[in-house]
């Protein structure tokens, strides 16, 4: 006689599953930031909300996807980072704060640094989830600083010649400073503030800095 085994679902209440993915995507958060996509098993993520590893998929269908909400509930407090200096006119001035904020940015933002000095993680995200579910973050991290660079060359402040994607390029290199300020020791201050001055000032040949 074969024996059958009936597996029953878990039913959650609708608080209940609002409870638990606000326990995994804070779980996920701290756990991606610390140790990484890759190293963070299902076990580590699932405990704290108290469910069971199979339990996971009747919240999100894989770890990448989970990883990509966490970006996006992050999305929006990096964007409040720059809003600011966003609605200001476009000068060497302000685009060395949009850089200085950037900065801050990977120094306070755990999960954001991480995502910056291990792109492995985000490509293995993106071919496992596709890249137009990525992109989902981009309205609230790329887009506006795109925009202000597009505005500064409409205004002649930036230089036009370069396509805004290069110029975002080039703001994002401080991030290599950042993530190497082991390497400058008691000059990376003055280091960084300079190279955010020289790149401001490049950017808009201005002399305002």
């Amino acid at each position: 006689m074969r024996a059958w085994v009936v597996v029953v679902a878990v039913a959650f209440t609708e608080e209940e599953r609002v409870r638990i993915i606000a326990d995994l995507l804070d779980t996920a958060e701290r756990l991606y930031a610390s140790q990484g996509l890759k190293k963070t098993s299902l076990e580590e993520l699932t405990a704290p909300a108290g469910i069971s590893k199979a339990s996971f998929y009747a919240f999100f269908d894989s770890k990448e996807t989970l990883y990509k909400e966490v970006m996006i509930r992050r999305a929006p407090l990096i964007a409040q980072r720059h809003g600011k200096v966003f609605r200001r006119p476009v000068s060497a001035e302000s685009l060395a704060e949009v850089m200085g904020t950037w900065t801050v940015v990977l120094t306070t933002d755990p999960f954001y640094r991480r995502l910056f000095t291990h792109p492995e993680e985000l490509r293995a995200v993106t071919r496992r989830i596709g890249v137009e579910e990525v992109a989902r973050v981009t309205p609230y991290v790329i887009d506006p600083l795109l925009d202000y660079i597009a505005k500064g060359q409409a205004d002649g402040v930036i230089d036009s010649s370069v396509r805004p994607e290069i110029i975002l390029g080039v703001i994002r290199t401080i991030g290599l400073i950042v993530m190497n300020r082991h390497l400058y020791g008691d000059t990376y201050d003055d280091v960084l503030e300079t190279t955010i001055k020289t790149l401001a000032r490049g950017l808009t040949a201005s002399n305002e800095l």
